[in-house]
């Protein structure tokens, strides 16, 4: 029976898939052209430290179907999940490395951040991996660290960057914009009344950038992939004028489409404006109107994003 190929591996978080990530699958890519090897991304779900510290776990930048994709969309072959548990968090450096990454997934090389720790109480570093994966045919690349604005790229440094509402240099540090994806469903029916008809969005439970107002690119979702990129502009809060609620509202620029029920891709371009309350329904369509101009003018600014989303 013929051996199956092996793979270069690329194990992590993934969340967010940002340019430090897409750094080592170009240089797994490169190894892996050598041998006619595939690309494999190892991905963990949950985040570790949902199991390991509840407390301290991070609000996820992409949920694991849309990590997956962005994975392969960055030159992965595959995208292999791993649960991670109490029983795989217990597993030690060398059987994570043993069993999981060489006889699991096939692992003949693996390519890794400097900083990258493993196995139980993340014991192991790159010396320990070195040591263990030289008698098991394991080589091991080391990736610099990607620097903008002479700081590394990371999920911790772009979540810092959406919380704050700074989408463009989260944006940086992407690649592409942020996104939050979602069903659109039925809200009070307001904005068509101002002549501004609004997509309310159930959104996933990803990290959602800091209230106000944004200029955005949408997708429709479906089973047959995702539709045309459309121009909007989103509100996101509490919608104070009217003390509405917590809400992601959507107004897609010449676009009027029946949209409940379907699932909705947005992606943050850049923030316009904080959330603010106004005096009635006159005032609030009036900076309305401004909003969708100044969206617009941004979003036509732009280019080639919407390849991107």
């Amino acid at each position: 029976m013929r051996e199956r190929s092996k793979r270069v591996v690329v194990p992590g978080n993934h969340d967010g898939v940002h340019l430090g990530h897409r750094a080592l699958l170009g240089q797994a890519r490169a190894r892996a052209q050598a041998d006619g090897w595939e690309v494999a991304a190892l991905t963990f779900d949950p985040h570790p430290l949902a199991v390991l510290a509840p407390e301290r776990a991070p609000v996820p930048l992409t949920m694991i179907g849309r990590r997956c994709e962005l994975l392969r969309q960055a030159g992965a072959d595959l995208a292999l999940i791993e649960r991670f548990d109490s029983s795989y968090a217990a597993q030690s450096a060398s059987q994570w490395v043993e069993q999981v990454l060489v006889g699991q997934h096939r692992a003949g090389a693996v390519v890794v951040g400097p900083d990258f720790r493993f196995g139980a109480g993340r014991a192991g570093d790159l010396q320990r991996l070195r040591e263990i994966g030289g008698p098991v045919g394991l080589e091991v690349l080391v990736a610099e660290a990607v620097l903008v604005d002479g700081e590394r790229a990371s999920s911790t440094r772009v979540r810092r960057l959406v919380a704050a509402g700074d989408v463009e240099a989260a944006r940086a540090l992407l690649g592409r914009p942020h996104e939050v994806e979602g069903t659109v469903v039925h809200g009070h029916h307001r904005g068509r009344t101002l002549g501004f008809p609004t997509a309310n969005l159930d959104p996933d439970p990803v990290l959602a950038p800091a209230d106000g107002v944004y200029a955005v690119l949408a997708r429709v979702l479906d089973d047959a992939g995702a539709t045309t990129c459309m121009l909007g502009v989103a509100n996101l809060g509490t919608r104070p004028t009217f003390a509405a609620g917590r809400s992601l509202e959507v107004h897609l620029l010449d676009v009027d489409r029946d949209l409940y029920g379907r699932r909705l891709r947005v992606g943050f371009v850049a923030r316009l404006r904080g959330e603010q309350k106004f005096d009635g329904i006159e005032a609030l369509g009036a900076q309305i109107r401004l909003d969708a101009a100044a969206a617009r003018a941004r979003l036509s600014r732009e280019g080639t994003l919407d390849v991107l989303l």
